[in-house]
């Protein structure tokens, strides 16, 4: 399961709004795909439609969409927002990270 932090869901429900989608209805969908300087990078969007290989769940009022083969390498993750001068948006606290790179949009296992 992934978590959502306060800062995060709000940003978040700001965003589908703002590209038409409902927090309450639709997801966000959060994957995993190969690239990045770490070998893997987080892939985070909208989505209306669940897929058959999809688990779904809710954390904080969002509902999240992982495909099946991501789901093992996000277990435990919690998605962070940062703001503010020094923000960096959004970052992955992966605890199955054994390595990751300065931005945070990669890692390794």
């Amino acid at each position: 399961m992934i978590k959502v932090s306060e800062q995060a869901k709000l940003k978040l429900s700001n965003l589908m709004q703002e590209e038409g989608f409902d927090a309450a209805k639709h997801f966000v969908r959060v994957g995993v795909k190969s690239g990045g300087c770490s070998g893997l990078s987080y892939d985070l969007n909208f989505d209306q439609t669940q897929q058959d290989n999809d688990k779904v769940f809710e954390d904080n009022g969002i509902k999240i969409a992982v495909n099946k083969s991501s789901f093992l390498y996000l277990v435990g993750t919690i998605l962070e927002y940062s703001g503010g001068l020094n923000g960096k948006g959004f970052v992955f606290n992966n605890p199955n990270a054994q390595r990751t790179c300065g931005c945070g949009e990669s890692f390794s296992l």
